[in-house]
């Protein structure tokens, strides 16, 4: 089942049923975020231009809406990434054909957060990076998990982090995130920017998405910062 497609459920019982939907925030659908320990392959933080880092795990609403609150972050974009630009728009990729998975793109200053840390909140709060295919409700190779490296270096801390996090056994399952050289990305409709934000009380962003935000403060309180930065503010 896609994210549209259990939007759209939910509503069709809401009218048939004549319910009054509540979904109280963070007793329904909140995902366990998963202690796990810092990158040992890092760079040091130091003051320099920002970097980007580009990421797909499941609904970019949610993924957004987690790094919105990061300390250091300056900017986050939902979009796509993986496939061809003809083809980056949200109901083509929603089928699942285009090669594409729904992604962020991340900008932020080294010498606030590191590269690495960027990737421990993405393992421990973002996502479940042992989902093939899938991120909860959502199915279909445009939910996969993905880290799109843009240099070598990047490249070298994802790769030994994941083999770091696979022989501790963090997880119970071996981490199936690709590791992909970055060749583009596309930034999704303005409509899904800043999406938990403009609508906090959706069915979807209540069940699934909130409780990342609320797992990332609660596992990560030095990284976490209270006002989001927004697209409309940092673009």
């Amino acid at each position: 089942m896609s994210r549209k497609v259990w939007i759209e459920t939910v509503l069709v019982v809401a009218i048939v049923t004549g319910l009054y939907i509540y979904l109280p925030t963070g007793s329904v659908g909140a995902e366990t975020a998963v202690v796990i320990p810092a990158a040992a392959v890092d760079n040091p933080k130091a003051a320099g231009p920002l970097q980007t880092a580009v990421l797909a795990g499941g609904c970019f609403w949610g993924v957004q809406a987690v790094y919105q609150h990061v300390q250091g972050v300056r900017e986050v974009l939902s979009g796509y990434s993986g496939g061809s630009k003809s083809t980056a728009e949200y109901e083509t990729v929603s089928t699942g054909a285009t090669g594409h998975a729904e992604s962020v793109q991340i900008r932020f200053d080294p010498k606030e957060v590191s590269y690495g840390e960027i990737l421990r909140i993405y393992f421990s709060v973002v996502h479940n990076p042992t989902e093939l295919n899938r991120q909860g409700p959502d199915v279909g190779s445009q939910y996969r998990s993905n880290i799109f490296y843009s240099d070598e270096t990047q490249k070298k801390i994802a790769t030994a982090y994941i083999d770091q996090l696979d022989k501790a056994k963090v997880f119970g399952q071996k981490i199936v995130t690709r590791v992909d050289p970055l060749k583009a990305f596309y930034p999704a409709e303005d409509y899904h920017q800043d999406f938990l934000v403009k609508n906090p009380k959706q069915p979807y962003i209540v069940k699934f998405d909130i409780p990342k935000v609320q797992n990332f403060k609660t596992t990560f309180p030095a990284l976490y910062r209270g006002e989001p930065v927004l697209v409309k503010k940092s673009s």
